[in-house]
């Protein structure tokens, strides 16, 4: 019995039988036969599956209908580059994932396509959690991205090719790879890929390699809103460094022959270029779109006119390959294969558990032995710089610039990158010197983006390296969080944990600054990190657990290879004193490279008291320190939990650190709603009910205003010793 067509399909076939094709374009000996052919078959492939997911769809067996239909021309992208070409492909590239898959004999990638169109938790690459296109050996890192912000990691993987070859680095994709990049018209808006286009050209423009082909396809749509006529190629064109290139999706020939050219040039030149690609869209943007809600008829229609495939018929008819009877046999013969494999790939199995599903957020460790630290004479000439400070108790910020220097040492691969974190040392030189120890191509300046900051970490990531970007100020990270949230952190979800992107990410940030602030110097915001599922975010409060907190972070990347936040307190890098001035009380030693590093959640505990705990982090552990010392002349036997780890939570360590405690004051120095504070106060009763009374001490729900007035928002030393009486007063 012969499967379903859609109309689209019937009306198709229609046309070739009635001689109804446009007048081929000019092939020029371009393509052999066999090539012209060979992209035809990727090209009816790809529609044919869009089609099939809308029947799919009207079953309710398909659950992703954002198509390739009018697209289909990336193909002769792909014959254009290697399988070893990393490519980000944005969701209408089908007829690019399948043509691909043919460098790869044994690929079976419409199955594989209507796997992921069916969320079958049998599809390889997300193993059912989202329609994508990807593959571990064909080299398309997956992508669920609609507005371009994969662009930046696109440009951060071309720049870590280059980099590879500078540090002598074997990385995932070879030395001579070039990364490509696919995205559509509107999205060449977006901030994202604006600076991304521009880190790329920054980059080129300096002469730094940038192996990037961004490939536009543009359709002239963002779902219903028209690209102004001209504006992509005035918008790509005229950019410094970025060679630009045209072509007509519509015509194979010319956009194999143009994409070669655009290819070989990147590649020769490792500099970045522009494919302008024109293409069309069919059906609408998605399942549900309709289109005569905002086009006329006369407009759709007209684009119908310019469909890749009907051009491409034209083509095989003109040279004689088929005739129109043939070229329908063939038709069908593809139609009816693929609806035999949709028949079969929704019937496979679904992800059905919410065990299933979270399989994948945390990478599966990896078999990996860690570069011993150095030791001896090399570790004796890594800091001959500051001989004079050996041995002596030291502050955060200086014993975090320790330990990078140990780790980057012990770790070739790690890269960092930052605004202002070589030469100069960063706002508060925590990187000093590392420049002068690793050199340019391990500790590198950016542009001041923070979008291209961590796609640039992303992409060395995946590149092999263990990036380290470091973000200036916490309040900066709020227009870039996409690429932690929406990137980073769902990589190995979307994969199945093939691909990952190992880093620790740095950010200076929360309040208590003296003599410099305001809102964006005095961010006391982290919630963006505490809804992200996978990431880590650690913070420490002393120079001690700096050191042994920036270790652990480097081995959770490299052995796990997770994505960690080390979230730094500006107002305590530099301070020393703890109670009284000249005191020293909040120097410390810096801690061997062979110390083990904490139980990850493990909190730090200060005094054994059970009268009262207090339960804090950052700025706030050190306020309830001098908090305690005053309590304890009071007669009060306190003690003072450091978190360390505020993400993810670890209640039942925190819950072993109370102790025999049954009044709790948690110290938080961000705000009260949407803080740290109100998900341990839940555990805590959740977890014990009626054990524990508790109190907490927020900072107000207000931005940090200049001067003096920030600490009037801000919890107090005093704030904390008066709660506290307030709790262990209470029968």
């Amino acid at each position: 019995m012969a499967a379903a067509m859609h109309p689209w399909l019937v009306e198709f076939i229609q046309r070739i039988d009635d001689h109804r094709l446009p007048t081929a374009h000019a092939a020029g000996g371009v393509l052999s036969d066999a090539d012209l052919f060979d992209l035809f078959e990727s090209q009816l492939d790809s529609r044919l599956l869009d089609l099939q997911s809308r029947l799919m769809q009207a079953a309710g067996q398909s659950f992703y209908t954002i198509g390739s239909a009018g697209h289909e021309g990336n193909a002769a992208v792909a014959k254009a580059l290697r399988v070893t070409d990393p490519a980000f492909l944005h969701y209408r590239s089908g007829a690019f994932f399948i043509q691909r898959a043919k460098q790869a004999p044994g690929s079976t990638p419409l199955y594989d396509m209507m796997l992921s169109f069916a969320a079958s938790a049998d599809e390889p690459i997300a193993g059912g959690r989202h329609k994508v296109l990807g593959s571990l050996h064909l080299n398309v890192p997956p992508q669920t991205s609609t507005i371009a912000s994969h662009v930046p990691k696109a440009m951060g993987t071309a720049f870590a090719i280059g980099l590879s070859k500078r540090l002598n680095h074997k990385g995932t994709w070879p030395h001579d790879a070039i990364a490509m990049c696919s995205f559509g018209d509107a999205s060449a808006n977006h901030s994202t890929a604006l600076g991304a286009i521009n880190s790329a050209s920054w980059a080129a423009y300096q002469q730094i390699p940038m192996p990037l082909l961004l490939v536009c396809e543009d359709n002239g749509l963002g779902i219903s809103t028209h690209t102004p006529k001209g504006w992509i190629q005035q918008q790509l064109s005229q950019r410094p460094s970025l060679k630009y290139f045209f072509a007509d999706g519509s015509n194979l020939a010319e956009t194999y022959l143009v994409a070669r050219e655009a290819a070989d040039y990147v590649r020769q030149k490792r500099k970045p270029a522009v494919l302008h690609l024109r293409t069309v869209r069919l059906f609408g943007h998605a399942g549900a779109d309709a289109e005569v809600a905002y086009r006329s008829k006369q407009e759709i229609a007209l684009d119908s006119e310019r469909d890749p495939l009907l051009h491409s018929c034209a083509a095989l008819i003109s040279r004689g390959l088929l005739d129109h009877q043939q070229l329908i046999a063939y038709v069908h013969q593809q139609q009816q294969r693929i609806a035999r494999i949709a028949k079969q790939a929704s019937q496979q199995p679904k992800l059905e558990t919410a065990e299933q599903v979270m399989a994948s957020i945390v990478p599966p460790k990896r078999k990996s032995n860690l570069p011993a630290p150095v030791s001896g004479e090399q570790r004796t000439n890594l800091f001959k710089w500051d001989k004079h400070n050996a041995g002596k108790p030291q502050h955060l910020a200086k014993l975090i610039n320790l330990a990078l220097h140990d780790l980057m040492a012990q770790h070739q691969n790690i890269v960092m990158c930052g605004e202002d974190i070589a030469k100069k040392g960063g706002v508060y030189h925590v990187t000093q010197h590392l420049m002068e120890a690793f050199g340019p191509n391990r500790v590198l300046n950016t542009v001041l983006d923070e979008q291209s900051i961590l796609g640039l970490a992303i992409g060395m990531a995946q590149q092999g390296f263990i990036a380290m970007p470091e973000i200036q100020f916490l309040a900066y990270v709020h227009n870039a969080e996409d690429q932690i949230r929406g990137e980073a952190a769902t990589l190995s979800f979307f994969s199945n944990g093939q691909y990952t992107n190992p880093m620790v990410i740095r950010i200076a940030g929360l309040a208590y600054q003296r003599g410099f602030g305001g809102h964006f110097h005095n961010d006391n915001s982290f919630a963006v990190f505490r809804d992200i599922p996978g990431v880590i975010l650690l913070c420490p409060s002393n120079g001690r657990d700096g050191a042994l907190l920036m270790r652990q972070a480097v081995d959770l990347a490299a052995r796990e290879q997770r994505v960690v936040i080390m979230l730094e307190p500006i107002a305590l890098y530099m301070t020393r004193d703890l109670h009284q001035e000249g005191d020293g009380g909040w120097l410390h030693e810096y801690p061997s490279p062979q110390e083990p590093t904490p139980v990850l959640g493990e909190p730090a505990i200060h005094g054994d008291g059970n009268d009262l705990a207090i339960i804090s982090y950052g700025n706030g552990y050190y306020l309830s320190r001098q908090a305690e010392a005053k309590l304890a002349e009071q007669g009060h036997k306190v003690r003072v939990i450091d978190i360390r780890c505020l993400v993810p939570l670890h209640v039942d360590k925190i819950i072993d650190a109370l102790g025999g405690c049954k009044k709790v004051l948690i110290v938080d120095e961000c705000r009260r709603r949407g803080s740290l504070s109100e998900e341990l106060f839940t555990a805590l009763h959740e977890t014990n009910p009626g054990m524990f009374t508790v109190s907490r001490l927020n900072a107000e729900d207000s931005f940090i205003p200049l001067g003096k007035a920030a600490y009037s928002v801000l919890p107090s030393t005093e704030q904390i010793i008066a709660q506290a009486q307030q709790l262990l007063e209470a029968n």
